[in-house]
């Protein structure tokens, strides 16, 4: 079976993600979160790193309940910091703290996370080139969660979560998964 070029065919978890999760639509809020965060902390590291520390974000993050990160404290970010099993990055901790609670205002502001995401696109998966890094969509979403509050949301983290949470349907041609 053909696959993106980027996927690495020796790790089983890569290719279970490849297959299964990303460039699936995605309209669930915490998952939207989830990714919102794993995506801000692969800036300067590569995906496989973030996807095999996954498991235990999930732990760390409870669950990527977005109301129980947004109220994490100091005390809380700096035993997240120490917590050898994630990203050890202090500001990146921080962002995913302050990201919550933007992400908490924009879902009281448009009813959900998933209908503010989804309204650029009007509800509709987007082809996009595969080998591209970046996109006038990302750096219009990437604008606008920055003038809302977020940080580590530049345009080549958000193109990377419009394509892993499905907004874009980025699978290479050659890949048996690009429909």
């Amino acid at each position: 079976m053909h696959r993106c070029f980027w996927v690495d065919l020796k790790d089983e978890e890569y290719i279970r993600y490849h297959d299964t999760e990303w460039g699936i639509p995605v309209h669930d809020d915490r998952t939207l979160f989830e990714m919102l965060v794993l995506e801000s902390f692969q800036a300067g590291l590569s995906w496989q790193c973030v996807l095999h520390k996954r498991n235990a974000f999930r732990q760390a993050f409870d669950n990527f309940d977005v109301g129980k990160v947004a109220a994490y404290s100091p005390k809380k970010i700096g035993e997240l910091v120490q917590n050898s099993a994630l990203i050890r990055h202090r500001k990146k901790m921080e962002s995913s703290v302050q990201n919550a609670r933007v992400f908490i205002k924009i879902q009281q502001g448009f009813g959900s996370f998933n209908h503010y995401l989804w309204h650029w696109t009007n509800g509709k998966v987007l082809k996009m080139d595969g080998t591209k890094t970046q996109s006038p969509l990302a750096e219009q979403i990437s604008k606008d969660l920055k003038k809302r509050g977020m940080t580590f949301v530049g345009a080549t983290t958000i193109h990377a979560y419009l394509c892993a949470i499905g907004v874009f349907n980025a699978h290479t041609p050659d890949c048996a998964f690009a429909h």
